[in-house]
């Protein structure tokens, strides 16, 4: 037998697991690609050297104006050779010298309908020396969805997709941003025209593909980069392009599982993708398993991406299962089970996460048989003044994103025989959203017999909240062709 420590609340639970059991920590298992040494001369290269459009200095002149969209604080490390440190002064620099005055350069957080990062939160994104240039002249601000007097409706794209996106943006004469390319179970890369299509946009673009008629869809499980949702992105970011009359300038780091770079690459978002997902494939899909599991196992702590309660709010509880299922769905057997602990103590943190509580009520009424039934409330939602309010001026998420973790969670339902938490203070909360509460990761097991026998194959995952994750795949499985 092993002991596993899984990640629990703020602390660990340990489990008594058997031999068999194969343990995975993204990049200790199989370590990543070497990082870069030299982060800031990549990345000056890759900036001056732009693929597939001419560089800054021949795209701005005295009188340009210039948007510099940067990734909100759920990822991408804060380092001080962190990506957006890096290649956010680069490109400021480029535009000074190319006459660009410094008051006609706008930094937007494109936190989409994340909630807005506070300024502590923006000056830990971008460092002391940048904040402090833009910061006091008001030329450092979040991109707010449902400010409609910086917004700009462009119709719809060539998938019939409503595109409204910010008019800063739109207006400016160089739009750029700000990505990192990182393993993602929503279209399988973060990085590229998702920055676009997600960051700075109004929710019904977002309501065109964070749903169950695309997160259901069979090309969405398990992640890969060439889905519908990618596809989607793709086409909103291009038409973004094609009514600017221009295209985004982006300069996107592939990122390892410390936030480090592998890899930098600038310019043109159709050229750029192709390039940066095959290097970033190299630590992402990563070919490991020998044989499939029967049990997917690991914990949660209370705080992790979204926020303060991600592993207490319960819908994000099973959001955060569906993430994990669609990332290693390639290396589970078909009536796999998945076993998770949670502290699960009914803390939704309602001042971050305002419209979940209400939704999660109303799945428990009204003959809410299965999650997506809840949809149909997705615009009665987003009409909701107090929940825009409190978007918009008292950092909340926006009342759309319950939804689209709604979207998530369901697809652990649907590939799964059995979900279980263990540990929960307050199991009624797992109950009410189809999992199955149990004492401890043994009476787990024993309660899963029914579906995968008593001696199961189990993947341990004791770091999978915390790191940046990867896509499993089977060991002779090729590596997905972008």
């Amino acid at each position: 037998m092993k002991i596993v420590d899984f990640e629990y609340g703020e602390g660990l639970m340990p489990a008594e697991l058997p031999d068999s059991a194969e343990v995975f920590i993204p990049g200790e298992t199989v370590p990543d690609p070497p990082f870069l040494k030299d982060v800031e001369a990549v990345t000056r290269d890759s900036i001056l050297n732009p693929i597939g459009m001419p560089p800054i200095a021949e795209l701005v002149g005295p009188g340009s104006t210039v948007t510099i969209s940067f990734p909100d604080r759920v990822k991408g490390g804060y380092q001080p050779t962190s990506h957006r440190k890096t290649c956010i002064p680069i490109i400021i620099e480029e535009c000074l010298k190319a006459g660009v005055d410094k008051r006609d350069i706008k930094l937007i957080c494109s936190n989409g309908l994340h909630r807005k990062n506070t300024d502590e939160e923006i000056r830990d994104i971008l460092g002391d020396e940048i904040y402090h240039a833009f910061k006091p002249t008001h030329q450092i601000v979040n991109h707010d969805s449902e400010d409609w007097d910086n917004l700009v409706d462009l119709g719809t794209d060539e998938l019939g997709d409503r595109v409204i996106m910010n008019k800063e943006v739109f207006e400016s004469d160089l739009p750029v941003l700000i990505g990192h390319v990182l393993g993602n179970p929503y279209g399988g890369y973060s990085g590229g025209y998702k920055m676009a299509s997600t960051g700075i946009v109004h929710w019904k673009s977002i309501a065109s593909h964070h749903i169950p008629g695309v997160m259901h869809k069979t090309d969405f499980v398990p992640a890969t980069p060439k889905s519908t949702m990618r596809k989607k992105f793709d086409a909103i970011g291009m038409h973004m392009e094609k009514r600017m009359g221009k295209k985004f300038f982006m300069c996107d780091a592939v990122l390892d599982t410390s936030m480090r770079q592998i890899a930098v690459f600038s310019g043109y978002g159709r050229d750029l993708q192709p390039k940066a997902f095959e290097i970033a494939n190299k630590r992402t899909f990563v070919p490991w398993a020998k044989e499939k599991f029967d049990v997917m196992m690991f914990g949660m702590p209370q705080n992790f991406h979204y926020g303060n309660g991600h592993g207490t709010n319960p819908i994000l509880i099973l959001q955060a299962i569906g993430a994990n299922v669609v990332r290693h769905r390639r290396v589970m057997k078909d009536h796999f089970v998945v076993i998770a602990a949670s502290i699960c103590n009914g803390y939704f943190h309602d001042e971050e996460f305002a419209p979940y509580r209400e939704l999660y009520e109303l799945f428990q009424t009204d003959y809410h048989n299965t999650l997506p039934d809840v949809n149909k409330y997705g615009e009665y939602f987003c009409n909701n003044q107090d929940y825009i309010d409190k978007y918009r001026f008292k950092y909340s998420y926006h009342p759309f994103h319950p939804f689209s973790m709604v979207s998530c969670g369901q697809i652990a339902h649907i590939h799964c025989s059995a979900v279980y938490i263990v540990g929960a203070y307050e199991p009624g909360y797992a109950r009410g959203m189809e999992m199955k509460p149990r004492k401890t990761f043994a009476d787990a097991l024993r309660d899963a017999e029914r579906f995968v026998g008593d001696e199961p194959k189990i993947l341990a995952l004791p770091r999978t909240f915390r790191t940046a994750g990867v896509h499993l795949l089977m060991a002779d499985d090729p590596i997905p062709v972008v």
